[in-house]
């Protein structure tokens, strides 16, 4: 069983559904089921769009609506067929149950689209009466009338398993059958909006056993459900979240169905969804015009003319509104450009431009709803607003208050791999975007268990090899020198999908291990050649000529088309790459291979002129696409060619360059091919790497140049380690953190449940109302810790110093002392 509840249930006159929604998760927590408070379907209903209230997707049940009305029977003055009329209500009348059936004819129409589940879906519906009771509606004689609906009372709401009984006595509106599993997998994949991700299927003409002919077969295949990414995408945080995710976990596809929902839900919301890369305007516009299409029942497509949901570039242009443009605008100031600015570099003149719109104007507070993709673009290194990143606290600035009450609470939501990071080796904590003293933002959850920051393990677009030799020759793990970069506790590897051995201690070896299941692209097993292939070349000319030998047999035996399906990226700084670029491009023309240059208006143009030019632009239908890495981010192919890996095995402990290599090597859906010239020690170790598949070995020699930390608990221990204090409402439910130092830390309200503290120096340390359930602190220090409030049931206090602690309203009955 899952429940999701999309938005939070904390406001004013929301206690009925409340009461209504934890019964029912009370009823169907032992069941094979799905259910979600406020799924994002809007049937129309005369002049509101209007969700279900309660769905519940069940196996043996099928498809339960439940419309929940939250009103006294004394607001309710009549009942003429299906239509209520009220007073001292919002509304003065509607038909509940007949909305509630049209809510599940929309979701049925979804299912009849898959022969294996069309007419086999069972549907029912309910309508909840929270403040009222049976013998109320009685006593109205209201139960004799021929429309009268099913119904849950408030005196129902007393049992949970008399509801359970209940959904399943109810007549049902349609009869379907015992789903199978596989059944069961695909009603739940295509009610989570999978088949968006289905691509348009072609002719290939080739043999059997051929590329083309295996994409084909997989074409349209619908992705399995993903319950991590299903709660993600449908909840509306009421304040900041943060979603850190590795290459190809879907961190796009999240955040364009959660804009399109917010939209959805509050069309009256100005909302942004932002991106630092100009070539993914298209891929962005597409996939939000998909979802909103898709939760819509196809009445509703993306329409740029409406100021409400806005795609923009973080710089903006002349002829596309960016982020920072639009507030300029609003403030009255003129936008500068990459040229105005001293550092002459997008990223970093950026931050500079927003550092400066800082310091002259206030931010006019125009959006709802922020969402940035590829956060980690918009980090630089030197340009700070005060101990601030400068475009992160500009749209935080830009931003209203999502609750008057706690006015830090806005809806910023960043999503980001620092992995991918090209310019910059800082990762977007919210102390680092915003400061120490907010350095709490995303920090725990919200109220109905939405999280303030999330971390996704699996790849869906990356082949299994591919993403874990991306984080072996990235990270330099098998490395002669050791590795550069990475984590080095457990849970932080972990929290990516590994298996973890040994501990990082100087000369220990460590063995990390990436299950199958955190990598499910199915090529691995279906495709019998290699996934990888590495080449190394005696001159550069050998290297280009044979990669234009592969991409014309791409072309001829294997069915592959040049469009989408082959990418060449460019490795190597910006002008060894742009070079690079050029010479590939001249002679892929001169071999008769149509070729498109990224940022061009047409195909074979090398140097396009300003008349020529289209930012936008990624891809041209017949030609093949030869791009440098920054161009290339956010983008992808099925086949991906790697060309100069020479040019970071020359500078091979240069981080900036080895994570060029990962951008590169995660753009592949299926193949990637590396090339390179010279001889360089680097090539032995992607050789390594390649042979080592799914597991590392290695000596652990000293600390990386850069470690990476994506856990709470790691996040708190570095902020610590820099002068940090303030950790409200922190999230480290089961951290491990025996013997770690927090003294005169501020934990207060911390979920600490299960964790294990042993021998911890936490002197002085707030952790009043915390949740210390469970919590392992023998040994530790807690001299004038303040614990009032705490939460000790069933904690380890074993030869605890709680010397002049502060223990007030806290309850030791059941704590573990001796």
């Amino acid at each position: 069983m899952q429940f999701i509840t999309t938005e939070t249930l904390d406001t004013p006159g929301t206690t009925g559904e409340q009461i209504v929604w934890q019964t029912i998760q009370e009823a169907f927590k032992d069941r094979n089921c799905i259910a979600y408070w406020r799924y994002p379907i809007f049937s129309k209903s005369g002049k509101f769009r209007k969700e279900p209230d309660i769905l519940i997707i069940d196996q043996e049940l099928g498809i339960i609506i439940i419309e929940v009305k939250s009103i006294t029977i004394n607001q309710i003055i009549n009942i003429n067929g299906h239509q209520w009329q009220y007073q001292n209500y919002y509304i003065s009348s509607n038909s509940p149950y007949q909305q509630a059936e049209n809510q599940l004819f929309a979701l049925l129409e979804y299912t009849h689209q898959e022969p294996a589940l069309k007419n086999q879906i069972t549907g029912r519906v309910l309508i909840a009466l929270p403040l009222i009771t049976e013998q109320q509606w009685q006593e109205k004689n209201y139960h004799k009338l021929p429309t009268s609906p099913p119904i849950i009372f408030k005196n129902h709401l007393l049992q949970a398993v008399f509801i359970g009984g209940q959904i399943e006595k109810t007549l049902p509106l349609t009869s379907g059958a015992n789903l199978t599993q596989n059944q069961w997998k695909l009603l739940l994949s295509i009610l989570a909006g999978n088949p968006v991700h289905c691509q348009p299927n072609h002719q290939v003409l080739s043999q059997p056993e051929s590329r083309g002919k295996l994409l084909q077969k997989l074409r349209s295949h619908i992705s399995e459900f993903d319950i991590q990414q299903e709660t993600i995408s449908k909840q509306i945080p009421p304040g900041c979240q943060r979603i850190r995710g590795i290459a190809g976990s879907g961190k796009t596809v999240l955040l364009t169905q959660k804009a399109a929902i917010m939209h959805l839900k509050h069309p009256d919301w100005k909302i942004a969804l932002v991106f630092f890369s100009r070539s993914l305007y298209h891929p962005i516009r597409e996939q939000i015009d998909k979802w909103l299409e898709y939760f819509s029942n196809n009445e509703q497509k993306y329409d740029p003319k409406n100021r409400n949901l806005l795609i923009l570039h973080a710089w903006g242009s002349r002829q596309q509104p960016g982020l920072y443009s639009t507030l300029c605008k609003y403030a009255g100031v003129a936008p500068l450009t990459v040229q105005n600015t001293s550092s002459q570099q997008p990223n970093e003149a950026l931050a500079e431009a927003c550092s400066q719109l800082l310091k002259e104007t206030a931010i006019p507070q125009i959006f709802d709803a922020i969402l940035i993709d590829e956060g980690q673009d918009l980090i630089v290194d030197n340009y700070k607003f005060e101990d601030k990143q400068p475009f992160y606290w500009m749209a935080y600035q830009a931003l209203r208050s999502a609750d008057p009450l706690h006015p830090q609470q806005k809806r910023l939501i960043w999503a980001y791999d620092e992995a991918q990071s090209l310019d910059s080796l800082k990762i977007p904590t919210a102390s680092e975007l915003f400061g120490e003293k907010l350095g709490h933002l995303v920090t725990g959850k919200y109220p109905n268990n939405i999280k303030k920051s999330e971390i996704m393990r699996r790849t869906y677009r990356t082949p299994h090899p591919i993403i874990t030799a991306a984080h072996g020759i990235s990270m330099g793990l098998l490395r002669t020198g050791g590795m550069l970069t990475g984590m080095t506790r457990k849970a932080e590897w972990e929290a990516i999908g590994y298996q973890v051995e040994g501990k990082f201690i100087p000369g220990q070896k460590i063995t990390l291990k990436r299950p199958r299941e955190n990598s499910p692209n199915p090529i691995p097993e279906l495709w019998q050649g290699s996934i990888i292939d590495f080449q190394i070349h005696a001159s550069r000319s050998s290297e280009i000529s044979s990669l234009a030998s592969q991409i014309i047999h791409n072309f001829r035996y294997e069915g592959l088309r040049p469009c989408r399906e082959i990418l060449v990226i460019v490795l190597g700084t910006f002008y060894e790459a742009m070079r690079l670029e050029t010479h590939i491009a001249t002679f892929l023309m001169r071999q008769g291979i149509d070729i498109f240059i990224p940022g061009s208006s047409d195909s074979n143009i090398l140097k396009p002129e300003p008349d020529q030019r289209n930012p936008n632009q990624f891809w041209c239908e017949g030609a093949v696409t030869i791009s440098r890495l920054h161009r290339a981010k956010g983008h992808e192919a099925d086949l991906v060619y790697i060309v100069g890996l020479d040019q970071v095995a020359k500078d091979e402990s240069n981080i900036y360059l080895r994570n060029q290599l990962f951008v590169a090597l995660t753009r592949a859906r299926a193949w990637v091919k590396i090339s390179g010239i010279g001889d360089y020690v680097m090539y032995d170790e992607m050789r390594r790497v390649i042979g080592s598949g799914d597991t590392f070995s290695f000596t652990f020699t000293r600390p990386p140049k850069r470690e990476i930390n994506v856990t709470d608990a790691g996040e708190l221990l570095k902020r610590y380690a820099l002068g940090g204090r303030n950790f409200r409402n922190a999230d480290l439910q089961e951290a491990q953190l025996s013997g770690i130092c927090l003294k005169g830390a501020n934990l207060i309200g911390a979920n600490l449940r299960g964790a294990n503290l042993e021998n911890a120096q936490l002197d002085h340390i707030k952790l009043i109302a915390a949740d210390l359930s469970y919590t392992n602190l023998k040994g530790a220090s807690l001299r004038k810790a303040k614990l009032m409030g705490a939460i000790l049931e069933g904690a380890n206090l074993q030869n605890t110093d709680l010397t002049e602690a502060d223990l007030t309203n806290t309850d030791l009955n059941n704590v573990k002392l001796s």
